[in-house]
């Protein structure tokens, strides 16, 4: 049952809102910053080996390189999700997770480059591979292989439904494996830790996983404990979890669409992440809106007023304060809805004046949510919303079927002016989101202009 008062609204507050123009270029340039950082990471340390080597055997040196490229590779796999907080915000989760599970398969293929390289050069290395006969450092090597198949084949298979803790966990356990027994295999092989430039590098490369893994938990053991204000149902399934912040604060901590990981205990190894549906010129409260699918989205819908909650947070960069937009078209699919919910909350607020385009595709009427808000938006900001239904009662009168090209060109008939530069949102499942991306390709919308986030990714 969608909740009859509308969500308040607070005087436009402009002063919360950097000039889009100067948002956009910070974006751009954390960016490129991030990005010049990973490339110089994954292959500075081969580089430096290549001027310093000089002439080599080919076998050898392709041994080399391919080991020291796994190695760095590996570094930057371990980093990419640890949550550092610059590097997520000016990426996006989903690029994150896409380099995450590419350069995780690209260490894969180097680490089986490497053991041929390194038999190729010399034959007789091959008892390096049998773990009984093989001295420490062909042990270290041979525990670390195994650990990336194992790896390997569970990202093949994905996260299975009900399994995502053990799969995390197993994960992570296998990732700590890998790291670890790469760094001995390194280290007993005690070739390039001796050389007077290399032997620094590679222990630049540990030091940096070192850093990012304590900021992490470190991080994570000082995660802002906020108390439950109310748990407010939407529909049968859904709820909305607020929780205020203690204390008082000067401003907004988090942009619009942006996400947080949230636990129930201070230093529980259980956690998930939601989207903020909050404005984010709410100062004293963040909200959540969750769908109960699960025992951990289950157990927020039973907290009461006053118990803690462990916020991890903000992530993410699906936010219209990083684009220089004159408008937004926003494409949600059930449940989310919540990051567009931000967007449209904070444009209220703000007192923004450009259009927004907001496009809900659900089930059936019942899954439908926010509906007497968005009503009440609609006054405040240049607002159309369009519901679309795939299973429709009788008496629908709405748009029904999937979001295509003749749906998406209704919906922005208003907008058709060359100059102004439109900006798409999509979030919602896989199946979703690609289906919208190709038809917003087919629209000729460029790839620049679409940003997406996909549930179950995490």
């Amino acid at each position: 049952m969608t909740r009859p008062v509308p969500h308040p609204v607070t005087a436009p507050l402009r002063r919360d809102t950097p000039p889009p123009a100067d948002a956009w270029l910070a974006h751009r340039r954390a960016r490129t910053v991030w990005g010049s950082v990973l490339v110089t990471v994954l292959v500075g340390p081969s580089l430096i080996w290549m001027l310093r080597s000089g002439p080599q055997p080919l076998l050898h040196q392709l041994s080399v390189l391919t080991g020291l490229l796994a190695l760095s590779a590996m570094v930057i796999v371990a980093v990419l999700p640890s949550r550092v907080r610059g590097l997520s915000g000016a990426l996006g989760l989903e690029t994150l997770l896409g380099l995450h599970r590419r350069l995780g398969v690209l260490a894969g293929v180097l680490v089986a480059l490497h053991l041929a390289c390194v038999v190729a050069d010399h034959p007789e290395r091959v008892g390096l591979l049998v773990p009984l006969a093989a001295p420490a450092r062909g042990q270290a090597a041979t525990l670390a292989t195994i650990a990336v198949v194992v790896l390997l084949v569970l990202a093949l298979r994905g996260v299975r439904s009900g399994s995502h803790e053990v799969w995390r966990w197993l994960h992570l356990s296998l990732a700590a494996v890998v790291v670890g027994a790469s760094s001995l295999h390194v280290l007993w092989l005690n070739n390039l830790v001796g050389d007077a430039v290399m032997g620094p590098v590679l222990g630049g490369l540990g030091l940096l996983l070192v850093a990012v893994l304590v900021l992490r938990w470190g991080a994570r053991a000082a995660t802002g404990e906020f108390r439950v204000h109310v748990v407010r149902p939407e529909s049968p399934t859904v709820s909305t979890l607020v929780l205020a912040r203690p204390g008082r604060h000067a401003g907004p901590w988090f942009r619009p669409g942006q996400f947080a990981w949230l636990r129930l205990e201070r230093m529980s190894v259980e956690e998930h992440p939601f989207t903020i549906a909050s404005s984010a010129s709410d100062r004293g409260r963040v909200e959540f809106t969750v769908r109960h699918t699960g025992d951990f989205a289950g157990r927020l819908r039973e907290l009461r007023r006053g118990d803690p909650v462990w916020v991890d947070g903000p992530y993410g960069s699906f936010t219209p304060d990083s684009v220089p937009s004159t408008g937004l078209v926003l494409i949600a699919g059930g449940v989310g809805i919540t990051p567009m919910m931000s967007m449209l909350r904070t444009a209220a607020d703000r007192g923004d004046r450009r259009p927004y385009r907001l496009v809900v595709h659900a089930r059936d009427r019942a899954d439908l949510l926010f509906r007497a808000e968005l009503a009440h938006l609609r006054t405040l900001i240049d607002l159309q919303v369009t519901e679309v239904l795939r299973r429709p009662s009788a008496d629908w009168s709405g748009a029904t079927g999937p979001i295509d090209t003749a749906l998406l060109a209704a919906v922005l008939t208003d907008l058709d002016d060359p100059a102004r530069r439109l900006d798409y949102f999509v979030c919602g499942r896989p199946q979703l989101v690609g289906d919208v991306l190709a038809t917003l390709t087919a629209l000729g919308v460029p790839d620049d202009r679409v940003h997406t986030e996909q549930f179950a990714q995490v």
